[in-house]
């Protein structure tokens, strides 16, 4: 999938339930890499809690998903379980929650517990708008410096999100560009708007 629907900033979010504190962080990832990264920090800063509960799902190269999920010691499916069934419901990726409990002395129960992990993700999510992004590449071109009006208007046509120009020797342009619009740099076509001298593929990211 080259489209898809994440989030658009981190956020928290906090109740008490029969005196347990339950604190959600999301956080918005590219990576698996990334998202451990975060649940490191996270798991290092509420070390004295009960649970450090989490689920991701994240996009991956070939057009997979990867999710993982982990109650930390809570009753099986009470918890990771819950927390990744909502990131899938609302079709969101790239997101990484983690759901701190510190235990307040009264027992929930399963259904307790379920009810709570899902309502303190959900109040999270409420403070995040949902965005879409897609895969994408950034490229780096060199053109005459007569062709970079021409240039630019038909990158911006075929769906570049941002062109960063250099001017050297030759004009160099770097830009950010959908995968599915790769084929365009390509095309003949493009040698009817202006003649490109280099062409390279920088690198793969989210744009």
């Amino acid at each position: 999938m080259e489209e898809f629907y994440t989030i658009s900033n981190n956020s928290e979010a906090e109740i008490i339930e029969k005196k347990s504190k339950f604190i959600a962080h999301i956080f918005y990832v590219e990576s698996i890499e990334e998202a451990e990264k975060y649940l490191k920090a996270t798991r290092k800063k509420y070390h004295d809690a009960r649970h450090n509960c989490f689920a991701y799902a994240i996009e991956t190269i070939d057009g997979g998903i990867a999710v993982k999920y982990n109650d930390d010691g809570e009753p099986a499916g009470t918890a990771g379980s819950p927390i990744l069934k909502i990131l899938l419901e609302k079709g969101i990726t790239n997101v990484l929650v983690v759901v701190t409990r510190y235990f307040g002395g009264i027992l929930l129960g399963t259904g307790g517990l379920v009810r709570a992990y899902t309502k303190t993700t959900l109040e999270a999510l409420n403070k995040v708008e949902i965005i879409k992004k897609e895969k994408g590449c950034e490229i780096e071109l060199e053109i005459e410096y007569c062709d970079l009006e021409s240039a630019k208007k038909y990158l911006y046509d075929i769906g570049v999100k941002s062109i960063k120009v250099e001017f050297l020797e030759k004009v160099k342009l770097n830009a950010e560009i959908p995968k599915n619009m790769l084929k365009y740099i390509e095309t003949e076509d493009v040698k009817k708007n202006f003649k490109i001298l280099k062409y390279n593929i920088l690198e793969e990211k989210i744009i």
